[in-house]
């Protein structure tokens, strides 16, 4: 697994076990919905500012999103 799906399986992930819709995440986020679905499927690399507001909105260190995945 690269780094942009680990990324993309932490954000999903986190976004799911808050209870969070792409839609809201996105909403939190200040950015596009379709922008969250691209980044969740791998499509799209995340920038750092990017991520840095998705993180902002999971209320996690942006760190935890690039870490390795547990099982």
């Amino acid at each position: 697994m690269n780094l942009r799906e680990r990324v993309a399986k932490n954000i999903c992930d986190r976004r799911k076990s808050v209870g969070l819709s792409q839609e809201n995440l996105a909403k939190c986020a200040g950015i596009s919905r379709a922008y969250i679905g691209h980044i969740e499927n791998a499509r799209h690399s995340v920038s750092t500012d990017t991520l840095e507001k998705i993180a902002v909105a999971l209320n996690v260190d942006a760190v935890e999103l690039l870490s390795p995945l547990t099982d």
